[in-house]
């Protein structure tokens, strides 16, 4: 395991990097976690991150577009569980979360926008593997995502050439 490099580290060892907007609250039980990036895009619906979230993590962040919906909550304590049980290093949702006392003993990285004690719906609609816009940085499957105390950062996944 290689050690967690701080975000302000890498930003000023990569001018490059992308900076998500401070707009995240820290709500899971690592402050600081790391990884390639698997995108999402849902709204109002978590059907599909159930899913994912019962593959294997293989040490990923999952980024999910909930379209900065406020009305109700894509990620709780099953969910989170699920992330944890399946090797996923952490979760940012565009969106809310809930259960956050048992979000915080959970053993992974969780950001998300607010809290909504209401569950989403359960529609199975969505997209995987797609490029977003979060927070003012464009999000590819596979840029690396990495989360501290200081923010979020985003460096692009290597080309081959």
């Amino acid at each position: 395991m290689t050690p967690f490099t701080p975000t302000p580290d890498l930003c000023d060892a990569h001018p490059e990097a992308q900076v998500f907007a401070p707009i995240f609250r820290d709500f899971g039980g690592r402050a600081r976690f790391s990884g390639p990036a698997f995108t999402l895009r849902v709204y109002e619906n978590n059907t599909l991150v159930r899913a994912t979230l019962e593959t294997p993590g293989e040490a990923r962040v999952m980024v999910v577009d909930g379209g900065g919906s406020l009305n109700c909550a894509l990620v709780g304590d099953q969910l989170a569980g699920l992330g944890v049980e399946n090797g996923w290093a952490g979760i940012i949702i565009h969106g809310c979360v809930r259960d956050t006392a048992q979000l915080r003993e959970m053993p992974i990285g969780i950001r998300a926008l607010a809290v909504h004690p209401r569950r989403s719906g359960r529609a199975n609609v969505g997209e995987t593997d797609v490029v977003l816009t979060v927070a003012g940085a464009t999000v590819r499957p596979g840029d690396m995502v990495h989360a501290d105390e200081d923010g979020i950062c985003l460096l692009a996944a290597p080309t081959d050439q």
